[in-house]
């Protein structure tokens, strides 16, 4: 037994002699192994800011990948652009050993745009590492050095920036060389250990050491506001070789306002003459801006415009005017100098876009956001516009930008306000059926389904799909009624309302399950919840319920002839803090049972202890909508 540990002890000593012992993957610590897919053995970020239109940014990155799944962990690229040269890049690759087995230039990574495909044109691209590796674990090491003229956007230091990807070593240094005045803004550092940070002249410089890796739960926030970040921005900055100075929302606002938007909304005289027609007559603001809102959704189509400053800048109004497509500054900025020729202020407001609810962050003024809508302040509030949809209905956002700060660009400069929230009464769904149950536990009926707030924006789009994709849809939100047919639908989408009706006829062979003589079924059949959140041995992450609903069903169950009722599920409600659940059955005298059920689900951010809690809760409301109801054959 003594031979394979010497063995094993020699094969280490030779590896850590051949190479660093940074880059070996024999021995790991199993702090940084648990729940990672990869981890980064060593990061050491720096940027030199030479003046306020010079930057230097250097990267040296080692990570060993576990798995498959740590392929993307790896994060090898570099973006570039006619302002940004890269001056050195290449990889290197070792096995578990440390031993070096490959070695990629600069020449050899692809080179590609930055952008996807339903991009027109883009002058940034990006320089990305494939690598298919042939055993792992394996290590990659980055190096790379690029000089930009470009400091409007300063990299921020974000160690733990994935799920399932743990941290040895990170260090990130920042060098004014200007006196420029470095402002940041530290977030999450004190709930992580092994982090810190020194300052020593005009240097600032950030570590950590041994940051385990994070496990996606459900119900969790998004990692960016759980993980240790540091913003930086300096106050006076270059983007694309245009000067700025701002060190609040006011003056950052103001600086795009003038170096972005002006005179970018001057249109022909053909079109202002045909908006003013359009509106003639109508002296109501936001009527107006719905008649501009239509035109362009009928005229114009969206598509990926990355050029300008930085890509921040809009493509101007007489352009899209006469190409009819623009992105979304593009598209926006053109619905508001529509706006400004029948006489409609509007704004032109930046926004991060996704479903996390990301929201440009209010005491820190840099270049933030990746999408723009327009706003138009009335008397009895703001009315938001999605310039990029040719389908939202006027004044909808949906949850791609609802409930977030965003900064609304003035002539008197920056302004921070918050997108609409759609509370959970909002996101409401009724559904409403009435069927049939035959004496074999055929199915047959016809059901209403009413969605408005964000519910119906998951379901407005099916007004637009095929008639295979509305089926294929409808099978899997019914997944659990096997033998489903869709016989007949109808769609109706009322975007004055924003309400959308899906009327359904549909039938199922053998619903009810037959047991000698008797019928079983459950009443809920077209509003059934499913599936539980994971259990987890250790909660680690806060509990998040990112939007809230209101659900209202109301079935109606013809019995067959022949068979009367033998038990009913008895009536239950649920209080909890993360929603209230209630249904009840009532027995009518035409041989129908009526079965009533309401759920409410609510937004809300509760602690990691209470996570149990709130999965018993959705446990027991999809117990109760799998209750049974008996039926049994009458004797003669």
């Amino acid at each position: 037994m003594k031979y394979p540990l010497l063995f094993f002890t020699s094969l280490i000593f030779y590896y850590s002699a051949a190479q660093e012992i940074t880059y070996q993957s024999l021995l790991l610590n199993k702090s940084l192994t648990d729940n990672a897919n990869a981890i980064v053995r060593k990061d050491e970020f720096s940027v030199n800011l030479h003046s306020h239109r010079e930057m230097t940014v250097k990267q040296k990155k080692v990570v060993t990948v576990l798995n498959k799944g740590g392929n993307s962990l790896v994060n090898a690229y570099v973006f570039y652009d006619k302002n940004v040269t890269i001056k050195s890049l290449e990889a290197r690759v070792f096995d578990m050993g440390g031993i070096e087995i490959g070695k990629i230039k600069r020449k050899e990574f692809k080179d590609v745009s930055a952008v996807d495909g339903g991009t027109l044109y883009s002058d940034s691209r990006v320089l990305y590492l494939e690598y298919t590796p042939v055993k792992y674990p394996y290590t990659i090491e980055l190096v790379y050095e690029y000089k930009t003229l470009n400091t409007a956007f300063i990299p921020f230091w974000n160690p733990l920036d994935a799920y399932n990807l743990s941290v040895e070593q990170s260090n990130f240094t920042i060098t004014d060389e200007a006196a420029l005045t470095i402002r940041t803004k530290e977030l999450n550092l004190e709930s992580f250990k092994g982090i810190e940070k020194s300052s020593s002249g005009n240097t600032i410089s950030y570590s950590a050491k041994n940051l385990p890796a994070s496990k996606k739960e459900d119900y969790s926030p998004p990692l960016y506001e759980l993980a240790p970040r540091v913003l930086f921005a300096i106050s006076k900055f270059n983007l694309e070789g245009v000067d700025g100075v701002a060190s609040d929302w006011l003056t950052m606002g103001k600086w795009q306002y003038d170096k972005l938007l002006t005179n970018k909304d001057i249109l022909p005289p053909l079109i202002q003459s045909q908006m003013l027609q359009k509106v003639a007559g109508i002296t109501d603001p936001i009527e107006k801006a719905k008649i501009v809102y239509k035109y362009v959704q009928e005229n114009t189509r969206y598509i990926s415009v990355q050029v300008g400053i930085g890509g921040w800048m809009p493509i101007d109004a007489t352009t899209v005017d006469k190409v009819k497509y623009g992105d979304c500054k593009g598209l926006t900025n053109y619905t508001k100098a529509l706006l400004k020729t029948v006489g409609v202020e509007s704004y032109y407001s930046v926004v991060y876009a996704g479903k996390d609810k990301r929201g440009i962050d209010n005491d820190f003024a840099s270049m933030q956001g990746n999408h723009v809508i327009l706003n138009i302040p009335t008397n009895s509030g703001d009315t938001w516009l999605e310039c990029t949809s040719q389908t939202l209905p006027f004044g909808f956002l949906g949850d791609f930008t609802d409930d977030r700060a965003v900064l609304v660009l003035t002539p008197d400069g920056g302004k921070i306000k918050r997108t609409p929230i759609y509370k959970e009464e909002d996101n409401h769904q009724s559904t409403i059926s009435r069927v049939q149950i035959d004496d074999k536990g055929n199915l047959a009926g016809q059901v209403l389904v009413t969605t408005q707030g964000l519910q119906y924006d998951n379901r407005f789009h099916l007004s637009k799909s095929s008639k295979d994709d509305v089926i294929k849809h409808y099978k899997s939100y019914w997944n659990y009624v096997n033998n489903l047919t869709i016989n007949q639908y109808t769609l109706k989408n009322d975007d004055h309302r924003i309400s959308f009706d899906e009327e359904v006829q549909l039938s199922a062979i053998g619903y009810a399950s037959v047991t000698g003589d008797r019928l079983i079924f459950s009443p809920n059949i077209l509003n059934r919840n499913t599936s539980n959140p994971d259990r987890y041995k250790e909660r680690l992450s806060p509990l998040k319920i990112n939007r809230g609903y209101f659900d209202e069903d109301e079935f109606t169950i013809a019995l067959p002839e022949g068979f009367i009722i033998e038990a009913l599920p008895k009536n239950s409600s649920l209080q909890t803090a993360y929603g209230t659940y209630s249904f009840e059955i009532i027995a009518n005298e035409d041989h129908t049972v009526t079965y009533k059920r309401q759920m409410l689900l609510k937004e809300g951010l509760h602690s990691k202890e209470q996570y149990e809690e709130f999965r018993d809760f959705i446990k027991e409301t999809n117990k109760l909508d799998n209750a049974k109801i008996v039926l049994i054959k009458k004797t003669t």
